[in-house]
Order: C-alpha cells, then structure tokens, then sequence
C-alpha cells in the first residue's frame, strides 16, 4: 500500500486482485460496499445521487456522487452525520481511479479537502484498514468482521 499526504488531501494506492469492473462496482453497489465497508449503505451511482454508508453500525457518511466513469474512475462527496464531525457532508471528495495491471488492478485513492491534520490522520488510518479489507473482498475472499481502524 502506497500511502501520500498533503495539506489538505491523502492518497493511498493498493493493487487488488480483481479487474477493474469488478472493483468498480464495490464503490456503486450498496451489497458489495458493505462487504468491506459500512453495515449498511444507500447508493445511487450517478452525478448528483446519494452515497451514504453506515460505518460500524456507529457514525454515518454521507455524500454525493460527483464523477461515474465505468469502470475506471468514481469521485464522491464525503463527510459526517455527527453532529461534532470535523468534516461534514459535502466538505470533502474522494476520487478513486482504477486502473488495469496485468490480472489486477491498480486502485488510487484521494481524499482532498480534509481540513487539517488531525482529519486527515483519522481519514488516513480509516482509508487504510478499509483499503485493506477492499483488497480481500473485491479479490473474491472474506474480510470478515469489521471492528474498525485499530491504532498501531
């Protein structure tokens, strides 16, 4: 896992073993998202729908899809329901480009407009344990229960 932090983004990029139209629909199709991420989620994969996510059960992401280009590339509003969240709905975008290599595919992620170092700790850690459990599930396996980011 390659890991890239700015002032205001985070990017982290891992390899899975899985195409890219099957890793695409891991980020637009509420069944398969909850398999690494979330026990719930409500997604409607175009510019302007909603990408909502229930992580653990416990603090709920909300957003709205921005850019869908099958297979290759999902952007998304991200932020918080909490009402203390440092990041709200809205206040940040992911962007996830996939790209093929060789039997896999190469996943970037970027995180852009976190609002200080603090978020993009957090962010940065959360994106990694997900990253982690996308890599098993999308490659076809079992990523097992989610008990969240743990700190190292």
């Amino acid at each position: 896992m390659a890991n890239a932090e700015t002032a205001t983004e985070l990017q982290r990029e891992v390899r899975i073993a899985a195409d890219a139209e099957t890793v695409f629909e891991f980020f637009t199709d509420p069944e398969k998202a909850t398999l690494w991420m979330g026990t719930s989620a409500e997604m409607d994969p175009q510019p302007g729908g909603v990408y909502r996510v229930n992580v653990m059960g416990e603090h709920m992401a909300r957003g709205e899809y921005v850019a869908v280009e099958p297979p290759s590339r999902v952007a998304f509003t991200w932020g918080w329901e909490d009402e203390d969240a440092s990041v709200r709905p809205g206040a940040s975008t992911v962007e996830v480009t996939l790209e093929p290599d060789g039997d896999g595919t190469l996943v970037r992620l970027v995180h852009r407009n976190l609002p200080d170092e603090e978020s993009r700790q957090r962010h940065g850690m959360g994106w990694d344990h997900y990253l982690s459990r996308l890599m098993i599930a999308a490659a076809g396996g079992d990523a097992g229960p989610d008990r969240g980011p743990q700190p190292e």
